[in-house]
């Protein structure tokens, strides 16, 4: 029986693995208790690694949920962001984060 994710989009699985956030879903109206167990059942279900996250579309991430990011570094997961926004890179430079995770720009 296929995992069923409420919050986050699976797009790819394993060793790496990439997930984003819904465009329907904004990323306030996340509850980080159940985002933090859906994150932590990929890395067991899938040994996984490196965690890419997909940010397109996102404008604000609440610091809970930059703390959950942060926290799987004590994991040994390797964490990459892609397209953040200006606001999201600002809020990330600003608190040091861009230090602790991978941040890339994909141009579309």
């Amino acid at each position: 029986m296929p995992t069923r994710h409420e919050i986050l989009r699976v797009y790819e699985t394993g060793p790496l693995t990439v997930v984003g956030f819904g465009a329907d879903l904004s990323t306030e109206q996340i509850d980080l208790v159940e985002c933090r167990e859906e994150v932590l059942e990929l890395l067991k279900l899938h040994d996984c690694k490196d965690l890419a996250f997909d940010l397109t579309g996102v404008r604000y991430i609440p610091s809970g949920m930059l703390g959950l990011l942060a926290s799987l570094r004590k994991l040994n997961i390797q964490v990459h962001l892609y397209n953040p926004s200006g606001d999201v890179r600002e809020v990330l430079e600003v608190t040091h984060l861009d230090r602790l995770f991978k941040i890339h720009d994909l141009v579309m």
